[in-house]
């Protein structure tokens, strides 16, 4: 004998839950016990994802709900249950998102659950024959070091398809209009009966006389050939904002192919591509750079001018006896951040350059300093014991 499950604990309410409450109730565990929401469990997640359904079937109708609220099941001969979206209620089995239609997303949680086969099928042919938002496009745009610090607005050449204006849209020659398909009488899809083994089962297709738009049209536009748009390639401008970084995508709405039933069209997903400076690079929010000075500029310190990424000069006093490979911070002068007002630091790093060649005055004057620093000026030598 099958083991009675108590379908007020699986859903976890009361046995005084209102209507409400268990519609709450079954939305929140179904959207838990999804196979997709349990990657490492799908097992026992489908079969709790299962139990979830059929106490809601029982609990959402009155009648059978007094039958288990007295006995303990809704089934007079004991047999369980096989009604719903799983079952085979007055006789057949109806696999389509109507039978959810009242949960709003719970349709797409049993669309994906039991794939295109069942509820997915019908949810895809409804949006097929009612209003869809246009394709999204993609594009690439190149920009500079300094138009990523500084921001820049670009024009390009989008290929896209746009609303046909002869037609309007329809596809149909002007002065005519598409027609109801009388295949499906402008439904968008067939439906058939099948008697299997499980009961008698109800299955939706496509209609192939419309492909599933639920319009024919007779005579079609000469000029879209019947597709309500055309091929075109405008030039739209873009605002790539300041601090913008490498593989960052700025989005125009609405700047992507038509939507079709009314619906509204697409987006354009333009990538930022930045392209490597040889002066400057980026890590984070921060500016670094080298910047070269002199002997005597490190050993009796200087005031540098230090060129800055938009372009204009810093002033920065470094201090006597700089060495190479120190660090000094120009604060907030780094790329400013999409997300709040914050602003990265610019980042030198000196690198003192020895002279190659010297005059003769020049080095005379170093050997003179050398002498003055106990240091012995530089000597051929043919060995290290020579």
């Amino acid at each position: 004998m099958a083991e009675k499950k108590d379908y007020y604990e699986i859903l976890g309410v009361s046995k005084s839950a209102t209507d409400d409450e268990l519609k709450k109730a079954y939305r929140k565990m179904a959207k838990k016990y999804h196979p997709d929401a349990n990657p490492n469990n799908k097992a026992e997640a489908e079969k709790k994802f299962k139990e979830v359904n059929e106490a809601y079937e029982v609990l959402s109708n009155p009648q059978k709900r007094k039958m288990y609220d007295q006995f303990g099941t809704a089934d007079p001969s004991g047999a369980g249950f096989g009604g719903g979206p799983f079952g085979g209620g007055n006789g057949y089995y109806s696999y389509t998102t109507s039978d959810f239609g009242d949960f709003g997303d719970l349709g797409d949680i049993f669309s994906s659950f039991f794939g295109g086969g069942f509820g997915g099928q019908r949810a895809n042919q409804r949006r097929n024959n009612g209003p869809r938002k246009g394709d999204d496009l993609n594009l690439n745009v190149e920009i500079t070091f300094a138009d990523s610090f500084l921001g820049v607005e670009k024009e390009m050449t989008v290929t896209r398809q746009e609303t046909c204006t002869v037609c309007n849209g329809t596809g149909a020659k002007k002065g005519t209009n598409p027609i109801k398909c009388p295949t499906c009488n402008g439904t968008g899809q067939v439906t058939s009966f099948q008697n299997t083994i499980l009961g008698r089962v109800q299955t939706t297709r496509t209609c192939n006389e419309c492909r599933g738009t639920g319009e024919i049209i007779k005579e079609p536009c000469e000029n879209c050939h019947g597709k309500g748009t055309v091929r075109k390639t405008p030039k739209v401008k873009v605002k790539i904002p300041a601090g913008i970084n490498d593989n960052q995508t700025v989005v125009l709405r609405g700047q992507g192919n038509p939507g079709t039933k009314g619906g509204p069209a697409g987006d354009l997903f333009i990538t930022v591509r930045v392209k490597k400076s040889n002066i400057y690079r980026r890590e984070g929010n921060n500016v670094y750079c080298d910047i070269p000075v002199t002997i005597t500029q490190a050993a009796l310190g200087a005031e540098l001018e230090i060129p800055m990424v938009d372009g204009s000069k810093e002033k920065y006093r470094i201090p006597e006896g700089t060495q190479t490979g120190t660090q000094f911070i120009i604060r907030s002068r780094g790329f400013k951040s999409l997300n709040s007002t914050a602003q990265g630091n610019f980042i030198f790093k000196t690198v003192v350059q020895t002279p190659k060649r010297l005059t003769k005055e020049q080095r005379e004057l170093l050997v003179a300093l050398a002498k003055t620093m106990n240091e012995q000026p530089p000597v051929k030598k043919k060995g290290l014991f020579g």
